[in-house]
């Protein structure tokens, strides 16, 4: 293919066939179909990786198992570099659409209240955003439908096809679903010589493949809940970094994470919390009940209670740190979270998602601009290196904050004498959120450059 991967014309469209791609349903009568890549998963990354691509003008299937709006367990925060990935997307987020802008983060600890700006950079726009995952997914993958994506939801992928002279993957097996998300009966098949998991945490594809998640990587676990409360329109992210268990012998332990409050701007405010597993807690304690434990201490005119919560408690895991590799062999390459992409300094994973599939859709249209099936293999195996080139080094300075942390001592005392040094903790943010300018900058942004890049990523 000769198209540039984020060229479109004037008006929009990008040289698809003028009818219009087909959504949500099956094609009646159809059970099988082809595409240049098949791509198993409708979330930030598997979306943006599909717009990319059919911008590039490749043939893409994105298969979603569920059918929109559907919930994700999420802080609904997105920091300065996950909006930089949404404008390079062509995502508009205009506040009467419900996008709510955030300033920075203010961060609650050791009785002091601090509240950090974001920075004020050429590489990234100065100013994050809230939106609920229930909303924001179904945006980007209607996204990537209008840029020429074919869109398959209630569609379970259940195992892969496999070509059985090489063992690489080229095709997948499903199931669709009815809107109880219970299965149809009807079997479902599609062929592709590529496919790209974009199947979450637990990535099933992946599993399949023999490609389990690496237990030298931290992991993490996030809960959360929605209030309705005054605090709704907050327009800075807040985070809490002091919350405690208790041990065997009935004392307080503090543990490794943050909780958070993000107001969502329609009466309500995502209030969770993350906990890293690198601490001897982890797995030991009820995370809902140290959410409640901690929700129960915040100022009452919050109103964050039983009576105002607006929905269940749900929980997730965090995948961190490439914690399952390789990111590609035998026809199949991981992006988000199924690639275990999460960064392990604050658990964010939509910007790194939106980023992966941006990178994953570059190496995929340059492989598929290859005349060969040898020549196209080559370019597909560049894709682990792209990776680490982009994000190993910092990953690596990541697992050792998390594991540094995981000591309730250490915890202890960054709070105690961190948060009191305001430089310190904008050079803090700066590192924890991954924001300094790639080029130039200050001297915090050359030394976290230099950091990242002396570090060998694995």
């Amino acid at each position: 293919m000769s198209h540039s991967i984020i060229s479109s014309s004037a008006d929009g469209t990008t040289g698809q066939p003028s009818a219009q791609p087909t959504s949500s349903a099956f094609p009646s009568g159809q059970r099988e179909e082809t595409a240049d890549v098949i791509i198993v998963g409708a979330g930030p990354s598997g979306s943006a990786t599909a717009a990319y691509l059919a911008m590039a003008g490749l043939d893409v299937l994105l298969l979603e198992k569920a059918a929109f709006p559907r919930e994700k367990v999420c802080g609904d925060g997105l920091t300065p570099r996950a909006v930089r990935e949404l404008i390079t997307l062509g995502i508009p987020t205009p506040a009467e659409d419900g996008w709510i802008k955030n300033h920075g983060l203010r961060i609650v600890g050791g009785g002091i209240r601090l509240q950090l700006p974001w920075p004020d950079l050429a590489s990234f726009p100065p100013y994050g955003l809230v939106r609920t995952r229930k909303d924001f997914d179904e945006i980007l993958a209607k996204h990537a439908v209008k840029h020429g994506a074919r869109l398959r939801e209630s569609t379970n992928v259940t195992d892969p096809i496999l070509d059985q002279r090489t063992g690489a993957i080229i095709g997948v097996r499903a199931k669709a679903m009815d809107a109880d998300g219970h299965p149809s009966g009807e079997d479902l098949t599609f062929h592709a010589p590529l496919v790209v998991a974009a199947d979450g945490n637990s990535s099933r594809l992946s599993m399949s493949m023999n490609r389990p998640r690496r237990d030298d990587r931290p992991m993490g676990v996030a809960v959360r809940t929605y209030y309705t409360s005054p605090r709704h329109d907050d327009d800075y992210l807040e985070s809490w970094l002091e919350l405690w268990s208790k041990n065997e012998q009935g004392g307080r332990v503090l543990l490794p994470g943050y909780g958070w409050i993000f107001g969502v701007g329609d009466g309500t405010s995502n209030v969770g919390l993350g906990i890293l597993n690198t601490s001897a807690a982890f797995g030991n304690v009820d995370y809902k009940d140290i959410l409640g434990r901690w929700v129960d201490t915040l100022p009452p005119e919050w109103t964050f209670n039983d009576e105002t919560m607006t929905g269940p408690v749900r929980g997730a895991a965090l995948p961190m740190g490439f914690n399952r590799q390789p990111h590609y062999a035998r026809g199949l390459l991981l992006v988000g979270d199924a690639g275990g992409m999460v960064n392990p300094f604050n658990g964010e994973g939509i910007a790194y998602a939106m980023e992966s599939g941006r990178l994953a859709a570059e190496v995929i249209a340059q492989a598929f601009a290859r005349q060969s099936d040898t020549g196209r293999e080559k370019v597909l195996q560049s894709y682990p290196r792209v990776m680490k080139d982009a994000l190993g080094g910092y990953y690596t300075l990541g697992r050792g904050f998390a594991k540094m942390i995981g000591n309730p001592e250490v915890m202890r005392l960054a709070v105690k004498y961190g948060l009191p040094r305001t430089t310190m903790m904008k050079f803090l943010l700066k590192i924890m959120a991954n924001l300094a300018e790639p080029h130039g900058g200050d001297a915090g942004d050359r030394l976290i450059n230099a950091l990242s890049k002396m570090t060998p990523a694995a």
